[in-house]
């Protein structure tokens, strides 16, 4: 790959912004996500209902409050919120208001219910829900070039052809540094066995939203310590680049999600997402594209979609943890067992409604799709639910949010 700029290449962040978002950009299209691949959202109302219980649960260990907010980041055309609001009791859903959060154009017939919003709305109490959406924050790609130097990677919008510009320096260096560093590449994978505990840092929540905003907002002019993860990184992890090694530059997405929290005034914020973590960082990355249902070169022309897996860890602020889709449906009542046979017998179309159920949730969890996905849990204005401390005031919403599982499933 030669090292050389012009007027016509641009690094990847500036170049995704543009081909998704800018006024014919792949996100303003009128088909929409769904014509061209599927999320938990598409692939069956179990998704929806199972975040609908966990608005519940929200609910109850904030007391109940008079107006309960949930809040769909990077909506779509609507369907999480849509599918939700129908999967609530009827005396939450008295309650509840709904907020899509979209670039695109509110869509005709939405119910009216739902207000449609460009940004996520302010000092709101409930449940923040992001699916799938930091993986559409766009970031830079560097590369190691021949002589060891971490390069940015520019790109050419009308056919994806990409060169190497200047060295990677300032914030986007100092990223590299704590969360993805450009050497012996550790063996790439999604969420690690036997993940290590968050560190001290994480496990102290900021006094209230003001502080996690402003803490946020600061991250990357003050800087923070790594995880555990990124100060445990294999021997190799600190060996010279290697040349060809490639990471996408994640400050962008800590940076979005950690102003996204911020508008919580009490709740929990939850991002879903696709995501490796500092023990196993893919060697070249992850930045793809897909069209029409399938997994096609990235060029950033508004034609296709341009992905890439999200570093949830460096994401994480204080006090969040991560768990494994497939944990966190279990936690919430999903589940992919095949239903009794003999109800087959006894009642042949219930047999047969169960059967296509535990498919589905089959799908949401299973192990190399949904079921790997990160969901990282951020409560904003109580302690975290997980915490095994002594009896207080917040022992309730504890027991109303507490969920086990096993170590392997999360971080």
């Amino acid at each position: 790959m030669r090292r050389e700029a012009t007027d016509e290449w641009r690094g990847w962040r500036e170049a995704t912004e543009e081909a998704l978002y800018g006024p014919s950009g792949f996100y303003r299209r009128p088909e929409g996500p769904a014509g061209h691949f599927r999320t938990s959202v598409h692939a069956s109302p179990l998704f929806a209902q199972a975040v609908a219980r966990l608005l519940c649960r929200v609910d109850e260990a904030l007391g109940h409050p008079a107006s309960l907010a949930f809040v769909d980041m990077a909506a779509g055309r609507g369907e999480l919120v849509t599918g939700v609001l129908t999967a609530l009791p009827a005396e939450v859903a008295s309650r509840a208001r709904g907020y899509a959060v979209e670039r695109a154009d509110r869509p005709a017939g939405l119910d009216h219910r739902i207000e449609w919003l460009a940004e996520p709305p302010e000092g709101i109490t409930g449940l923040l829900f992001a699916n799938e959406w930091l993986d559409n924050v766009p970031v830079d790609v560097a590369e190691v070039d021949a002589d060891g130097v971490v390069r940015l990677v520019l790109v050419r919008a009308e056919d994806g052809t990409e060169r190497l510009g200047d060295p990677v320096e300032g914030a986007d260096a100092e990223w590299l540094r704590r969360w993805w560093p450009l050497a012996g590449a550790p063996s790439a994978g999604a969420l690690p066995q036997g993940a290590r505990a968050p560190s001290e840092e994480a496990r102290t929540l900021p006094e209230d939203a003001r502080a996690l905003r402003e803490g946020g907002r600061a991250l990357y002019e003050g800087g923070r310590a790594p995880s555990d993860e990124a100060a445990t990184l294999p021997e190799e992890a600190h060996a010279p680049p290697s040349a060809g090694a490639r990471a996408e530059i994640g400050h962008p997405r800590d940076t979005a999600w950690a102003s996204t929290v911020s508008t919580l005034d009490r709740g929990l914020a939850v991002a879903v997402d696709y995501a490796h973590f500092a023990a196993g960082r893919p060697p070249f990355g992850t930045l793809t594209g897909f069209r029409e249902g399938r997994e096609t070169m990235p060029v950033p022309d508004g034609s296709c979609d341009i992905t890439a897996h999200v570093a949830l860890d460096a994401c994480a602020l204080p006090g969040g943890r991560v768990m494994t889709q497939r944990a966190a449906l279990r936690a919430l009542g999903v589940s992919g067992a095949r239903p009794p046979l003999a109800l087959a017998s006894t009642d042949p179309t219930a047999y047969v409604r169960a059967l296509a159920s535990a498919g589905a949730a089959a799908e949401l969890m299973a192990p190399g799709g949904f079921g790997d996905f990160g969901w990282l849990l951020q409560p904003v204005g109580f302690p975290d639910p997980l915490h095994d401390g002594p009896a207080d005031e917040n022992a309730p919403l504890r027991r109303a949010l507490l969920v086990d599982v096993a170590d392997h499933e999360e971080q």
